[in-house]
């Protein structure tokens, strides 16, 4: 809010069109790349932009009715600006309808309001944005012109300028649409057949010669059971490690091309024993797929960049994502517990995704790559989900509502027994692999349960006898879901709120925006924070903000990891009072999250230039003064860098450092960075990050300290070179 051309604030027409035209060739750039998710970012930031162009200038006042088609051409000039010299508004109290001077009005001069939370300074005789929190409104000349709302300072034409902004924003839609063509900007839209990823993350070292051609095997199996079904991949995206080495990443929505570089995998370099650069594979992995993907790693060795845990850790809850990991080793026997430090690292980051640690003899790896095809599908919705450690024995109850097929339990863990009961009081233990409940598929630490009934809604209960840890995972295939994302509300300069790119505080109120997801029927009616490894669970009060999304706010965090379960209603399946019962529903959340005492914010500001250093200011904000921090900054596109250490807090609980990145200046256009910013506190251990999507501009920037300016003023051409150095 403090950077005026975002908004159009202060008359910046000049620097916020730069920014929407920027934008939008940084849009198109990334979808040239496939990188989908950073391209949606950005245009969901340009258009903030140009709409606030609307509703921020006089642009309606001057009795225009369609859009200023300028805004997104760059090549066009920004005719009959209103100069910093010109007075444009005359005070107003309440109602500022004609607060416009009739010279700016007869004269078609184009200006817009001086906003500023922080100083009430503004040019004489400028208009301001007005409303609550703008200083500048209260200078004269007073009040504002903003049509933010129907009840501010130009409140009256707050629909027309809707209308206006409405119809500005499907001109920029549709120069993206023809510029790439229907089928990347439906992807761009993120409406495809599927909305799964197939992604693989194959070690390649000596030792993976079998799993590297079951890989082979399953990604012909998948690709070629599901041409044309709605369950096709909309994406695939291979990244091969070694010992020695990661990357590169390939990604393409081709099923062919992904075929060619999976079979050109092969085993070659290092040994068994050696250890592998696994986790920062997965970091390029997690970094190059969408949002809530499944992700396989195969693996016969331990993480030889085990530091890379807690960063691995940050991508996989800020982007919601699950991690499988398929560990052969043959070494090993059947009766290797996960407990194994080889393996604790992959246990650890399978448990807080929500995916599964298998660990299984190469030779029995085909028994359990089915679980690969089940859970890569798309519409497939987590339950319930739950860990014990150490394994206790408990019952565990859920309800599956009507909408859910394909019902299927996972289990992880060594000596475990369970039985499972249907709704009709039908049972079935573990020792039955084909009984007339489920088929139950074992291999040496994993089990996979599939639900044969076809009528399977009800209350369901597992009954879980271990001494050993065990993982229970129960999920379906619905249209009824949920995304949530942390949220910090503000009033100020407008009600709204900002999504978290970083774990929530402990020390007060935590805020979720939910958005159900289905036919437009379903009410949440219980949002719960799921400790992850008890039974306790912290409520929340819910408040129904339109479009079946909903604010969830909670008073109380778990101190350790927790899930965030939905429970709700919805009239799918009402077709007779025996199954009324059954209309509510529940969902959980995959990957598991926890609060952290103190937040981290960063901030993307600017345009990233070809051999060009970029900064990234952040944050480090905490309730406690005078408190150290140790800092460790990486990005996926592995390019140099520097930042601060540690940092420390002052006396009002804050602490800033700076992020310096930069790039070759060959870079491509488009080019998506992940960068994540970690902040831990020694003595306790606690961890927080900012998490940011970048991506490199088209364009290169003119030499550092060296600027060259063209206008014309008063007739005149003037053309001025400034060198600071």
């Amino acid at each position: 809010m403090f950077n005026v051309e975002y908004h159009f604030d202060d008359e910046s027409f000049e620097q916020a069109r730069n920014l929407i035209t920027e934008g939008v060739s940084l849009v198109k750039a990334s979808l040239r790349l496939k990188n989908y998710e950073y391209a949606r970012q950005r245009l969901g930031e340009t258009l903030h932009t140009l709409q606030d162009f609307y509703s921020h200038s006089n642009w309606i006042e001057l009795g225009n009715r369609s859009p200023y088609s300028t805004l997104i051409k760059s090549s066009l000039p920004l005719d009959n600006l209103a100069d910093v010299n010109t007075p444009t508004c005359s005070s107003c109290d309440g109602d500022c309808t004609g607060n416009i001077l009739e010279t700016i009005i007869t004269q078609k001069k184009l200006t817009s309001g001086y906003f500023s939370l922080r100083s009430p300074n503004k040019p004489k005789g400028k208009c301001s944005h007005g409303g609550l929190g703008d200083l500048t409104s209260l200078v004269t000349p007073k009040g504002g012109i903003n049509k933010d709302g129907t009840t501010t300072a130009h409140g009256s034409l707050h629909f027309v300028a809707a209308d206006v902004a409405t119809a500005a924003t499907r001109d920029l839609l549709q120069d993206i649409r023809e510029a790439a063509g229907n089928v990347e900007f439906l992807r761009l839209m993120g409406i495809s057949k599927s909305s799964s990823v197939l992604c693989f993350v194959v070690d390649t070292s000596a030792s993976m010669t079998e799993e590297i051609a079951e890989v082979k095997r399953i990604t012909s199996y998948i690709i070629d059971s599901r041409r044309g079904t709605v369950d096709e991949p909309s994406a695939y995206i291979l990244v091969p490690f070694s010992n020695s080495g990661f990357g590169p990443v390939y990604k393409t929505t081709d099923p062919a091309v992904f075929k060619t570089e999976v079979n050109a995998l092969s085993a070659g370099g290092g040994g068994a024993d050696d250890l592998e650069m696994s986790l920062s594979g997965l970091w390029l992995a997690l970094a190059a797929a969408p949002v809530a993907s499944e992700i396989f790693l195969f693996t016969d060795g331990e993480p030889k960049d085990a530091e890379m845990k807690s960063t691995v850790l940050a991508l996989i809850e800020s982007t919601k994502s699950t991690v499988n990991f398929v560990l052969t080793n043959p070494r090993s026997n059947t009766t290797r517990s996960l407990s194994n430090p080889v393996n604790q690292v992959y246990e650890d980051l399978a448990v807080a995704s929500g995916g599964l640690g298998i660990e299984v003899p190469n030779q029995l790896l085909a028994d359990t790559t089915s679980a690969i095809n089940d859970t890569s599908i798309s519409s497939l919705v987590t339950i319930f989900q739950t860990v014990r450690d150490p394994g206790t024995a408990e019952p565990f109850s859920f309800a599956v509502d009507s909408s859910v097929r394909n019902l299927t339990f996972y289990i992880t863990g060594n000596s475990t027994q369970f039985t499972i009961t249907a709704p009709s009081g039908q049972s079935q233990s573990s020792g039955q692999s084909d009984g007339s409940l489920a088929v139950i598929q074992s291999v040496v630490n994993f089990h996979m349960v599939q639900v044969k009934t076809s009528s399977q809604a009800g209350g369901w209960t597992i009954y879980m006898n271990s001494t050993q840890p065990y993982t229970l995972k129960v999920t379906g295939k619905s249209s009824i879901n949920f995304q949530f994302d942390f949220v910090e509300v503000y009033q100020v300069p407008h009600p709204g709120y900002t999504v978290f790119k970083s774990r929530p505080r402990s020390d007060g109120n935590v805020t979720l925006l939910l958005s159900m997801l289905g036919s437009g029927s379903e009410v949440p009616t219980e949002v719960t924070l799921v400790e992850a490894s008890g039974s306790r669970f912290h409520t929340s009060l819910l408040e129904d903000v339109g479009n079946g999304d909903f604010l969830v706010t909670v008073t109380t965090v778990p101190k350790w990891e927790f899930y965030v379960r939905v429970i709700g209603q919805t009239n799918i399946g009402q077709t007779s009072s025996s199954t009324s019962d059954y209309h509510s529903f529940q969902r959980q959340s995959s990957t598991r999250h926890r609060a952290s005492s103190f937040g981290v914010t960063a901030e993307r500001n600017g345009t990233w230039f070809p051999g060009q250093l970029f900064s990234i200011p952040f944050t480090v904000a905490t309730s406690n003064s005078y408190s150290n921090y140790t800092v460790t900054a990486r990005n996926s596109g592995q390019y140099s860098m520097t930042f601060p250490s540690s940092l420390t807090t002052g006396s009002d609980g804050r602490a800033n450092g700076v992020v310096e990145l930069s790039t070759p200046g060959n870079a491509t256009a488009g080019t998506e960075v992940i960068l994540t910013i970690e902040v831990t506190k020694p003595e306790t251990n606690d961890i927080n990050y900012a998490f940011l999507r970048l991506a490199v501009s088209r364009a290169v920037a003119p030499p550092a300290g060296l600027a060259l300016s063209l206008w014309l003023s008063a007739g005149t051409l003037l053309i001025s070179l400034v060198i600071n150095k």
